[in-house]
Order: C-alpha cells, then sequence, then structure tokens
C-alpha cells in the first residue's frame, strides 16, 4: 500500500484510535486479513467469521510486525476501531485510489472474466507498473484488498468485478470508480440468484453506468444484451468482437493444431496477427476487451498484438494444460463452471484432440435453479455432438444429469458414465487411459474436481489415491 500514516487511516476509514502512542506511525507493508501474511508494516483488519474471530489474533500480528489492527473494537494492541470493518476497508481504498491518480479499469461478465482480466493485465504491465486482482478475489472484500495494494508508482489497476445481486457492482464502483469499464457478456451463470438474463443485464450494466464522460465503456458488440448497454452510459463506447461493426475485431478466426486460437486483430489504427498460447476459441472474444483496453489507453497495434500473443495464464485451475510424460495431456479447468463456460471448454477439448482420444470429467454447475435440469441436460448433449469420446459425470443428481443428456443424445451407452466421487473418476482413469489422450476436468468450485487433475499428474502413483481425496 502507499504510505499512510495511522492518524490519515483513522480520518479515512472514521475510526477511533487506542492503544497507539504515535498517530504518525506509516503503515508500510500491505494490508491482509490473513494473520499469517502480516509482514513489518502491514495492517491487518480483523474480521469476524463463521469459525474463526480475527481479533483473537491482534497480539499475535503485532508482535510478527503489523503496525496496527482494523477492529471493531479495542484489542490491547495499537488499533483504530469503526463500526464496520468491512465497510471501512472499503473507505480505505476509496482514499487510496484517489491519492495514487492510477487508471482504474474494471470488468464484468457472466464468464470469461478472470481470463481477460489476466489478459488485460499482461499487456498493460508492458506499458506501465500494473496491479490487478489476484485470482477471482472480485467481491466486496477482495477488490478493496487489490486496490490497497497498489504502491506509489502504480499506474494501471485492473479490477474484477463480481456480482451475485443487484446492487452489488454498483456498491464496488462506489469503492474504486474506474475510468474504463469493460462488459464481456451476460448469460446464465448465478441465474438462479438473478432470475432471469434480462436482471443478469440490469446489474453488470450498473458498471457502465458508474463511468464518467471522459471514460470509455468497452462492449461485447456480439452480445445483444451487452450491445445494448451503450444506452446506459455517458461515457465513449468503443464496441469489441467479430460483429463488421466492431472497433476492435478479429478477421480470419483459426484454430491451431493445438486447439489454440490465432486472428488478425484490427484496431482504429491498423491490423496485426496474434497466436494465442491460451486453449480454446472463447479467448478470441477475451483477447479482443484486452485490446480494446489497451487501445483506448494509446497502444498501438503491434504492440497489442506482440502482448497478447505472449501472454499466458496467471490464475491457477483455468485451461491449465499439462502433458504427462506417458503422452496425456490434463486440462485443468475446475475453478469454476456455468453453462457457458462449460460449453467453451468443451469445445477446446475437441480442438485439442484431434485424432487423439478426448475424455470430459465433468460435475455439477451451481447456482441455476430452475434451469439447472435443462442445462445439465444439454452439456451432456453437446459432448456427444462434439465427439468427445467419453463422459465421466461426477458426483450426485446434477451428474446423473450430464450422463443422461449425453446418453439420450446418442445413444452412448459405455461412452458416458456417472460415478459418485473425485476418488471414483481417478480410479477409472488411471485404468484406461492410453498414452495421448487429453482428460478436461470441469465443475463448479464447490465439487473441488482439480483433485482429480492433481492426482493424474502425482509423479508418485501411490499418492493418487491420497491427492483425490483431499
Amino acid at each position: 500500500m502507499i504510505a499512510l500514516s495511522l492518524a490519515e487511516i483513522a480520518t479515512a476509514v472514521g475510526g477511533q484510535t487506542y492503544d497507539i502512542p504515535d498517530p504518525s506511525v506509516q503503515v508500510t507493508g500491505p494490508v491482509v486479513i490473513d494473520s499469517r501474511k502480516v509482514t513489518d508494516g502491514s495492517l491487518f483488519a480483523a474480521f469476524v467469521g463463521e469459525r474463526v474471530d480475527g481479533h483473537d489474533y491482534a497480539a499475535a500480528v503485532v508482535d510478527a510486525g503489523a503496525a496496527v489492527v482494523l477492529a471493531s473494537r479495542p484489542v490491547g494492541v495499537p488499533a483504530i476501531v469503526v463500526d464496520d470493518v468491512q465497510a471501512a476497508l472499503g473507505a480505505l481504498a476509496r482514499t487510496v485510489v484517489e491519492r495514487l491518480g492510477a487508471t482504474l479499469v474494471a470488468l464484468t461478465g457472466s464468464a470469461g472474466k478472470t481470463s481477460t482480466k489476466d489478459l488485460i493485465a499482461q499487456v498493460l504491465r508492458r506499458k506501465a507498473p500494473t496491479v490487478f486482482t489476484p485470482g477471482s478475489f472480485n467481491n466486496e472484500i477482495g477488490l478493496p484488498l487489490t486496490a490497497l495494494s497498489a504502491t506509489d508508482d502504480t499506474r494501471y489497476l485492473v479490477l474484477e468485478m463480481g456480482a451475485r445481486g443487484k446492487g452489488h457492482i454498483r456498491y464496488l464502483t462506489g469503492l474504486t470508480p474506474p475510468r474504463i469499464g469493460v462488459v464481456l457478456n451476460v448469460g446464465t451463470a448465478h441465474i438462479g440468484e438473478f432470475g432471469g438474463r434480462e436482471q443478469i443485464a440490469e446489474a453488470k450494466g450498473e458498471l457502465v453506468e458508474s463511468l464518467p464522460a471522459d471514460g470509455t465503456a468497452i462492449l461485447n458488440a456480439d452480445d445483444p444484451l451487452v450491445r445494448a448497454m451503450a444506452s446506459r452510459t455517458k461515457a465513449r463506447v468503443l464496441l469489441f468482437g467479430e460483429a463488421a461493426d466492431a472497433d476492435v475485431r478479429a478477421e480470419n478466426v483459426r484454430l491451431t493444431e493445438n486447439g489454440q486460437p490465432s486472428f488478425s486483430l484490427r484496431t482504429p489504427s491498423g491490423c496485426s496477427d496474434v497466436t494465442l498460447r491460451l486453449y480454446g476459441e472463447h479467448h478470441v472474444s477475451n483477447a479482443l476487451a484486452a485490446a480494446a483496453v489497451a487501445h483506448d489507453l494509446g497502444m498501438s497495434v503491434e504492440e497489442i498484438a506482440l502482448a497478447l500473443s505472449e501472454a499466458g495464464t496467471l490464475s491457477r485451475w483455468r485451461m491449465e494444460v499439462t502433458e504427462r510424460p506417458d503422452g496425456v495431456t490434463v486440462v485443468n479447468d475446475a475453478y469454476n463452471a456455468n453453462p457457458e463456460s462449460m460449453r467453451a471448454a468443451l469445445r477446446a477439448l475437441a480442438a485439442m484432440g484431434r485424432g487423439r482420444r478426448t475424455w470430459a470429467v465433468l460435475g455439477h454447475m451451481a447456482e441455476l435453479g430452475d434451469e439447472a435440469l435443462a442445462e445439465h441436460d444439454a452439456v451432456g448433449r453437446l459432448a456427444v455432438r462434439l465427439n468427445v469420446s467419453k463422459l465421466v459425470a461426477v458426483g450426485g443428481r446434477e451428474a446423473s444429469w450430464l450422463q443422461l443428456g449425453a446418453y439420450n443424445e446418442g445413444s452412448w451407452g459405455e461412452e458416458s458414465v456417472h460415478v459418485s466421487d473425485a476418488q471414483a473418476a481417478v480410479d477409472l482413469l488411471r485404468s484406461e487411459l492410453r498414452p495421448g489422450d487429453v482428460v478436461l476436468v470441469k465443475a463448479s468450485r464447490s465439487v473441488g474436481l482439480e483433485s482429480v487433475a492433481q492426482a493424474l499428474l502425482a509423479v508418485d502413483g501411490d499418492n493418487v489415491g491420497e491427492v483425490a481425496a483431499r
């Protein structure tokens, strides 16, 4: 974090100081909520969780070097006490970004947020120091923590914004007001909580409504619900996509023999070729969104194309491709899943597996509400249409819907199977995988299917069951 005195922080968050002999002492280290991550000069924010109360660690974090504890009650060590620690963290983030003067880029969407955020960050950091959301740390706590990790030399702050209901993104943009806002798509992720795609669009559009008149709304021209958000912002609108009228668009899209997208990137400043290191055609749209941000910030099309072609995966368990010594390729995309990302992953598997046996190890997609049966059935059917060699549906009721969809689409019989848990999936794969096979592992985060991918990549066979059980 930029250096701030304890007195300045207390003023920013509207808190009272306790047990602080010298208010001029500065916080020079990171702001953390995990006592294990405290370093010299840190600010430790004490949250009260279901099982752990951060206030109980106050003395330990100060002993470890923390300058102060942000708390909701006095704790016997230097503390700034507030009514609401989460709200205070947000207020501190707002103070920091205002002092920093960096350009804030915020993005949202139903699918692809984290991958796109990673691409934007990798492109922009070629231009100037850039701080970006780690993983998908995109909620009311994660976003302020990201903003507070900026330092004096930070020029770009790239922030992923998630939403589980109306008003969430409006709240986040109030903490960290963006100048550039990117909306990727409106899909069915969390549709059970929102009630419908129109309601999702209403919530996602809060991002462009927050932009200033001298800002830029970067919208997906290929998604009608996103394109329509142009009427909801006073900012300049820049369209990206494959549509003919997109300002930043992809032409001649094709896949390499490994399933990596290649295309001609066209911006208002010219055209240049891109071949991504990422897997799957769905990353073309993500790359175009990143290119639109970079173009808006003055980068040339040649600079953008080179940066995109060299960019990799920064966040774990998102289309992580690893080839084992025996030639089996494991695609770990198990961080999360929704119908859009599941379809994209299956298409990527089909592209990667040309001439090879392909396995789709899939678990349930959460928070789909009344659409759950239809969406799981549709994913199972798509696996058949894409000629995936074998579907392994892992888990309970929703997994059975995946398997049933596949069976009904193609009468697969033994080509689709339903297993109870990750260990059963590992046992099946260990007995049937052959050199050269390609295995996709994907499900909602709560399923924990990353353990299957980890088990398949374990060096010691005796360790496989242990990894899968964790």
